[in-house]
């Protein structure tokens, strides 16, 4: 890894060698002419316009020697502000509470903490929220000027000339009201597509870059382990290795040549609040440390290592009593010392502040500012003023009880980040015209239209109920979700790009020859959702009238298409639930549309797996669309009207009901008899599920070598080959997700009875055959073992691979001797 670093920075600092600094563009996206202050030279920026190149202003330096240069010329005032976040205009913690309230620098800038600089301006003119209807969050050029002319402040008015970082969202695409809108984070776990995801990663970087952007909070790390939590949507799924293995391709892609830097979300065990309840703290996740070590942190960890990873978000939660953000072992121990980080640490919105008025272990802010220092913390998020964590820092430097090493500790880390970056040579978008060429491009949407495609998971197909025949005179299209373009937008990805709905979909895939008929039947929730979950109302007469509409609908067409699921308000950050049923009148109205005798089908457009127990008992043909971005409703006609072959699998099990969580995979041997009649046993679908229009066929395993040595062979690293062969042994092209476990039959610890370790998605042609390999390491094998370490404990090992971790084609075994 550190080769590769070396490698790409030098490749990078000779390209930003080669040219002059650019200057900023006009809003009307031209070049503006040489800049008022003469500190732009040939190769470098006099940024502390002392007329000569200091080591921090020069290119050809290294970053050590530059981050030391520019320390030691910095003063407490202007150290203290590279630790805080401003946000962008508009955001605040309430409406008059608003710490940037200027989409431009003013004169009274010069007044304000942020004259001595600042680490980073967070979704500033993204188009989220009070800034959605600026000219500079639509007008890609005007934009761009806007970004230049912020940045231009540091750079021009800040006496050592230290750029600001842009941060912004991007679990779904950019956070930006028009870039490439992609399937959710969850909807591209089940794409299972290392390279697709990789591509999202580079789409995501490129157009962040162009818009001015210069890190993306993005991917999230967390493994959800609790379907009821409501940032379940926000992951990739359920399994460690699934988490990490795309979590490293899309930062790998995103930092490729250091165009941004990745920050991976959220450090540490965040993502299973107890009960699902997140509260506004997240506490009390209940995991032991064998799941700390097995299923939480192994992401973070790969993701470090293997990408290079140069931010992470640190958490709200605790763990075991100890709020992650003021935890020195997680921070440091963990986070740098153990898995090699070296980024910059940002905290999550107000974990900070959590660690005295939630957490109850500070006095107050400054207490929790002097232990969020110490722990490792580099920059702290909130909605509220950044003198509320600066001010307090620079009184604990002054006072000795935060020591002046500490603070240049934090510090060196934002800037050794910048510097890789390059935003200190480069600080500017130089080309307008480029970023309006590539947001959202056709390109780009291309890309998201085929990780629509791949997201969806075919979940039943009785009697070959899909594709539908488009031969047909007339469809029903019926449900809360089949016209609703808001599933479109979110918060934390592209938040005003139109999409495609499915109603659309289908319109655009059948033209005028058959008539398509609509009919919304309900809405996603009742009038009384949430308190209907614990104590459901009787249908009033309004409901039976929209459902009746629905009904005549159906009766008038050939087929029916419902398309049911979850919006904002039942899932996502804060909408956890107590229960996995279609909420409000979903289940009635779909049972009174088969009811018609008409042929039905089923769509959903969710963010967590349902309970969807009576649509697979009585519908034939069930689809999982995940929310799959503004081309979702374009991917589901393609696959409804077999046009696409669905090929995802899932990366989440579907309980049968609530009362089974948890409920996940990995999981240790079923404790349970077997046959016993009064419990519900097995999962609705479990993990790795997932059909399709052809069928595949598995043989020819082969395991090289059957017996090796702990130590490796002949100097070389422990590794065993696994390979078989995969046939396309149906008649139409589709994708196949080959999907390897093992298990080592004896241990010195319980060990799950299947542990994902190697995937690939693949294409076939009707009769053809493809040969798979995968690579088992010392890392695939080793176990957490009593002594709290990772180590390889010799003895036999299964190997199975198949469709699904409950479908299984092929098995066999090898030896680790010592």
């Amino acid at each position: 890894m550190k080769i590769n670093f070396v490698i790409s920075f030098t490749l990078f600092s000779l390209l930003v060698l080669t040219t002059s600094p650019p200057l900023p563009v006009k809003a009307d996206g031209g070049q503006l002419d040489q800049n008022r202050k003469e500190i732009y030279h040939q190769g470098w920026i006099d940024l502390n316009k002392n007329g000569r190149m200091d080591v921090y202003e020069n290119p050809k330096a290294p970053i050590d020697a530059r981050v030391n240069d520019l320390l030691r010329q910095m003063n407490l005032d202007e150290k203290t502000c590279q630790t805080a976040t401003l946000y962008g205009v508009g955001r605040g913690r309430n409406a008059t509470d608003i710490p940037l309230k200027d989409e431009l620098p003013t004169p009274e800038w010069k007044h304000k903490l942020w004259k001595d600089g600042i680490a980073n301006i967070d979704e500033h003119l993204n188009g989220v929220g009070p800034n959605g209807k600026s000219i500079y969050a639509t007008d890609i050029p005007k934009h761009v000027w806007a970004m230049n002319e912020v940045q231009r402040f540091f750079i021009e008015e800040t006496r050592l000339g230290i750029p600001v970082d842009f941060t912004n969202e991007g679990l779904r695409g950019l956070a930006f009201s028009t870039a490439t809108s992609f399937p959710s984070e969850l909807g591209q776990g089940h794409t299972w597509d290392k390279e697709l995801v990789g591509e999202i990663g580079r789409i995501e970087a490129d157009e962040a870059r162009s818009l001015g952007y210069t890190n993306v909070y993005a991917p999230t790390l967390d493994v959800s382990r609790d379907q009821r939590w409501g940032r379940i949507e926000d992951t990739y799924g359920e399994d460690p290795y699934l988490v990490s293995r795309l979590g490293v391709e899309m930062a790998r892609a995103m930092q490729k040549n250091y165009q941004i830097a990745s920050t991976a979300k959220h450090f540490a065990i965040y993502s299973i609040a107890k009960g699902a309840r997140e509260g506004q703290a997240r506490t009390d996740p209940q995991a032991t440390p064998h799941e700390v070590e097995n299923i939480f942190l192994p992401p973070f960890k790969a993701v470090i290592k293997e990408a290079g990873l140069l931010g992470v978000m640190s958490s709200y939660n605790d763990y075991d009593g100890t709020p992650v953000t003021g935890s020195h072992y997680w921070l440091t121990e963990r986070l740098r010392n153990d898995f090699g980080f070296r980024g910059y640490v940002v905290s999550d919105s107000a974990a900070v502040e959590y660690l005295y008025n939630k957490h109850g272990v500070a006095t107050d802010m400054k207490d929790a500012v002097r232990q969020s220092i110490e722990a490792g913390l580099n920059v702290k998020t909130n909605f509220t003023p950044p003198e509320d964590f600066v001010l307090p820092l620079r009184e604990l430097v002054k006072e000795g009880k935060v020591p002046m090493q500490t603070l240049d500790d934090r510090v060196r880390d934002v800037l050794r980040v910048k510097f890789i970056l390059g935003i200190f040579d480069h600080p500017y978008v130089d080309n307008a015209n480029r970023a309006e060429k590539i947001v959202n491009s056709p390109e780009h949407q291309q890309v998201a239209l085929r990780a629509a495609r791949e997201s969806i998971v075919l979940l039943k197909n009785d009697r070959h109920a899909l594709p539908l025949s488009k031969d047909i005179h007339s469809i029903a299209v019926i449900g809360p979700n089949a016209d609703d373009d808001n599933l479109t937008r979110y918060r934390y990805g592209p938040n005003q790009v139109k999409g495609t709905t499915v109603l659309q979909g289908i319109k655009n895939k059948l033209g005028d020859r058959v008539k398509v008929n609509y009919a919304k039947g309900c809405d996603v929730t009742d009038e009384h959702w949430p308190q209907t979950e614990v104590l459901p109302e009787p249908l009033t007469d309004k409901e039976r009238e929209e459902i009746a509409k629905a009904v005549d609908v159906a009766k008038r067409s050939d087929v029916a298409v419902v398309v049911l699921g979850d919006s904002p308000s039942t899932v996502g950050e804060t909408a956890s639930r107590t229960s996995l049923d279609l909420p409000g009148r979903q289940l009635d109205l779909v049972q009174a549309v088969y009811a018609t005798g008409k042929p039905v089908v089923v769509v959903l457009l969710n963010g967590r797996p349902i309970s969807i127990n009576w649509i697979d008992k009585y519908v034939p043909g069930i689809i999982e669309g995940w929310f799959p971005g503004a081309q979702g409703g374009t991917a589901i006609a393609d696959v409804l009207f077999g046009d696409y072959n669905p090929g995802g699998k899932l990366s989440v099990t579907f309980p049968k009901t609530v009362g089974q969580i948890p409920y996940n995979f990995p999981t240790k041997p079923n404790a349970q008899w077997e046959g016993e009649k009064t419990r519900v046993n097995g999962a609705l679908y479990f993990f790795g599920y997932g059909l399709s229009y052809t069928t595949f066929g598995y043989s020819n395993l082969r395991i090289n070598p059957l017996v090796v040595s702990e130590s490796g062979r002949q100097g070389s690293p422990l590794t065993v080959t696994i390979t078989c062969d995969v046939t396309n042994s149906g008649t139409r092209e589709g994708d196949e997700v080959v999907q390897l476990y093992t298990r080592e039959l004896v241990t010195s610890v319980t060990t799950y009875e299947k542990s994902l370790r190697g995937f690939e998605r693949i294409h076939l042609n009707p009769g053809e055959t493809k040969t798979v390999s995968f690579t088992l390491s010392r890392d695939d094998l080793a176990l957490w073992n009593r002594q709290m370490h990772f180590v390889i404990e010799p003895g036999k090992f299964k190997v199975m691979i198949g469709s699904g971790s409950e479908d299984i084609r092929l098995a066999g075994q090898f030896e680790i001797n010592r």
